[in-house]
């Protein structure tokens, strides 16, 4: 569980707001590591688009193995993917 203060998700406004309608629509909820960056919405724009780039566009690594990559370290971390 993080200890890091996160903004409120349906008292979210702005750019953050849309962040979080945005991962409710995608999954039904807003993941943990998306709320401990609600500070500083704009880093948590790059964080995603980071993501996304690395995740979700042609790569010499299949997309699967990438997946299979992260959550091998999550669970190395003791951390939920």
């Amino acid at each position: 569980m993080a200890w890091i203060d996160k903004a409120d998700i349906d008292g979210a406004q702005g750019v953050l707001g849309k962040i979080y309608r945005d991962a409710l629509q995608r999954v039904g909820k807003v993941w943990q590591i998306v709320q401990v960056q609600s500070q500083n919405p704009g880093q948590l724009r790059a964080s995603l688009s980071l993501y996304r780039a690395t995740m979700h566009t042609d790569s010499a690594i299949p997309a699967r193995l990438r997946e299979t990559l992260a959550i091998v370290v999550s669970k190395t971390n003791h951390c939920t993917y």
